[in-house]
């Protein structure tokens, strides 16, 4: 009945946790996070955004590590046999939407990386802070093929990664970059405190305006942002989870993913808007707010060049750990289906996701791209996830799971949250994306 990993197990709770957190803390947590926090409340939007990653944390998280420490799988194999409980078939079919879903992001996630590592390397040179942004970011985004030396380092690097396994890969890079990230972005989180002008942002994030609170957008948006912060996807987590030994509290392991999933945002809310706003550039840019307007804000400050190296290096641990965890998944689909050793699972998983992404590295190109799998595709697999979880395989036999290694028993809340407040608002997340431009999350 339970399946045992093909690649090993993580050896501590800190290196799972880190691991978790590394896949979770990407982009979204870096620009996004602090954007619309100020763009729907500041302060008060971190009420019903804590109040989703609470929830989302604790049904959410719990509930897809749990299912993959029980099939000892990836998406796929643990969708397949939790249709097979019911004596159905189609679970392979069904498990394979979220795991494309986590190629589709490598593949644009890798473009973005590679744009990270062009920076940082400007940074350290010199010519980042001596060319006007529009024009760098332009020089590595205005058409096809336009960085694929950056591009394929990224790929490199997390292959290189993922061939070393879990705990001797995956495990061991988490626990060095994650804290880094921590480190480097209090670093310049301290830095950006003693700028002129600094404190407009502050007020942009933290003075509440509660009437936003009344505005039902505000709470659809702390939700996408929650669910999607947390890499809740019915792909990643499962795979991670499907690592992990017996011994582990998986509820507990969730709650620490979900609680400095948050502190990194909140983070980088302190170390980003601030410095914008301290020399008046627009904190709304989007994805352009890493690449544009904060170059600009380094090129402005006293010892810019070494703060937009630390800078984009933190993004880049972001970025890799989360990357990891995409082409995990992958890879092990490649391993438990295509019958490849781990290695040349990992090099196919890796290849495809390059030999995509060198033909859409065209900024327009690989924004269409991601729309179409963050808005539909990946909220899709989600839903197909929490369904899978707890309607499919169900919440007694999940429960069971979730109390091996844990000694506490589950709150009586906890079946009617996952099975109906966290399954209904899974839907809502695939409704919204459908529904309102650009999508959520």
């Amino acid at each position: 009945m339970h399946q045992k990993s093909l690649n090993g197990t993580f050896t501590s709770k800190v290196g799972f946790v880190l691991a978790a957190v590394g896949s979770a803390v990407g982009m979204g947590n870096i620009w996004m996070f602090p954007y619309r926090t100020g763009q729907y409340g500041g302060a008060a939007f971190l009420i019903p955004y804590l109040l989703f990653v609470a929830l989302f944390g604790y049904v959410g998280l719990s509930g897809e590590f749990a299912f993959g420490r029980l099939t000892g799988t990836g998406p796929i194999g643990s969708y397949e046999y939790a249709m097979k409980t019911r004596g159905k078939r189609g679970g392979a079919f069904l498990g394979a939407i979220p795991l494309f879903g986590s190629l589709g992001i490598a593949i644009g996630y890798s473009i973005i990386v590679g744009w990270v590592v062009r920076c940082a390397f400007g940074a350290l040179t010199g010519s980042l802070m001596t060319t006007e942004p529009e024009t760098y970011f332009a020089q590595m985004s205005a058409t096809n093929l336009s960085s694929v030396p950056w591009h394929t380092i990224v790929v490199v690097m997390t292959v290189a990664i993922l061939i070393f396994g879990v705990s001797g890969g995956i495990e061991k890079i988490n626990k060095v970059m994650m804290p880094a990230f921590f480190v480097l972005f209090l670093i310049i989180a301290v830095r950006v405190l003693f700028l002129p002008g600094a404190l407009e942002g502050y007020k942009y994030l933290l003075v509440p305006q509660w009437e936003y609170l009344l505005n039902p957008r505000t709470w659809i948006m702390a939700m996408g942002q929650a669910f999607f912060s947390l890499s809740v996807t019915g792909s990643g987590m499962i795979i991670y989870g499907s690592y992990l030994s017996k011994e582990e509290d998986v509820v507990h392991s969730s709650c620490m993913t979900a609680l400095l999933d948050t502190c990194a945002a909140m983070l980088a809310g302190f170390a980003v808007i601030p410095s914008v706003f301290a020399f008046g550039l627009d904190p709304a840019s989007g994805p352009k707010l890493l690449f544009i307007t904060l170059p600009r804000v380094f090129q402005q400050m006293p010892l810019g060049q070494l703060f937009a190296f630390l800078f984009f290096i933190s993004v880049l641990f972001a970025g890799i750990t989360s990357l990891a965890n995409m082409l995990e998944a992958v890879s092990e689909a490649a391993q438990t289906r295509l019958k490849l050793n781990r290695k040349a699972a990992v090099l196919v998983a890796g290849a495809a996701t390059l030999a995509v992404g060198l033909f859409i590295e065209q900024e327009t190109l690989m924004g269409r791209w991601m729309d179409i799998i963050t808005i539909y595709v990946v909220p899709i697999g989600a839903i197909l996830g929490a369904v899978m979880i707890y309607w499919v395989l169900g919440v007694k036999t999940i429960k069971k799971e979730l109390m091996e290694g844990r000694d506490k028993p589950l709150s009586r809340a906890y079946d009617f949250l996952a099975k109906y407040v966290y399954v209904f608002l899974a839907l809502v997340v695939v409704i919204c994306s459908f529904v309102i431009p650009g999508g959520i999350g």
